[in-house]
C-alpha cells in the first residue's frame, strides 16, 4: 500500500461528491500499488457498468501518456489496470523502493518455477542445484510461490501475488505466453523496455539454463 496522509495534514478535504471519477480511479490505482480489476474500480467510483469504468480508466491512461510523466497507467491483458513507475526511471530511484527486490539466484529459480509450473521441488533441485531450497523458502516468505505436499517432495506453483508483482495475467496459459514474449524481447533487444512490465525490468535480464528454459536474472 502507498503512503497516505493523516487527516491533520489535509485541512481542506474535497467532498467526495465533487471528485471527478477519473480522479477517483487514479487515487484507487495509486493507493493499491498493484493491478486492480474493473469490478473494484467500478465500486470505488460508484458505477455499475464495468464498460464505462474501463472507458474512464483508459482516458486516465491516455492522459498519463500525453503528459509524459514518470508514472504510467497500464491496461493488462486480463482487463485489470495498474499504476507503476516507468522502467527507465528505476535505476535512479531503486534504492528508495520499499518493495523487496529479488537477487539473481532466487530470480532464476522463480522464473524456472513460473515457466515450468507446476514443478516438483526435487526436479527443481536437479536443475537449479541445492541452493534452490533456500530460494524456495525465500520466495514463499515473499508470497510469490506456494507448495503442495506430493509424496516425499513438494509441488511448486506461483501465486496470485506473483502475477501482480510482475503485472502478469492470473491465467496460467496466458501468463506463460507473456513470459515467453518477455524472455524473447529481452534476449533479442527488439522491444523497448517501456513495453516490458516494470517489476520484470527492474529485476531481470534473460539468460538460458542448460535445459534451454529461459530464466530471469537480476
Amino acid at each position: 500500500m502507498r503512503w497516505l496522509p493523516r487527516l491533520s495534514e489535509t485541512p481542506e478535504l474535497q467532498p467526495e461528491k465533487n471528485l471527478d471519477k477519473s480522479t477517483l480511479v487514479e487515487a484507487a490505482l495509486y493507493v493499491s500499488g498493484k493491478p486492480v480489476d474493473l469490478k473494484t474500480l467500478a465500486a470505488v467510483i460508484g458505477l455499475r457498468s464495468e464498460e464505462k469504468t474501463r472507458e474512464i480508466a483508459r482516458k486516465l491512461r491516455a492522459l498519463y501518456l500525453k503528459e509524459d510523466r514518470a508514472i504510467e497507467v497500464l491496461e493488462l491483458t486480463d482487463g485489470r489496470f495498474v499504476m507503476q513507475l516507468k522502467p527507465h526511471f528505476a535505476p535512479q530511484v531503486r534504492r528508495l523502493a520499499t518493495r523487496q527486490l529479488l537477487t539473481p539466484g532466487p530470480m532464476k529459480t522463480l522464473s524456472f518455477i513460473a515457466y515450468k509450473q507446476p514443478v516438483t521441488q526435487s526436479y527443481l533441485a536437479r536443475v537449479r542445484g541445492n541452493l534452490s531450497y533456500g530460494h524456495v523458502k525465500h520466495l514463499q516468505e515473499m508470497g510469490l510461490i506456494s507448495e503442495e505436499k506430493l509424496g516425499r517432495t513438494k509441488m511448486l506453483r506461483t501465486t496470485t501475488n506473483f502475477a501482480d508483482y510482475f503485472n502478469l495475467s492470473q491465467d496460467l496459459q496466458t501468463m506463460k505466453k507473456q513470459l515467453e514474449k518477455i524472455f524473447s524481447d529481452i534476449k533479442s533487444e527488439k522491444t523497448p523496455t517501456n513495453n516490458i512490465p516494470a517489476a520484470a525490468t527492474e529485476n531481470a535480464k534473460l539468460s538460458n539454463e542448460t535445459t534451454d528454459t529461459p530464466t530471469l536474472t537480476g
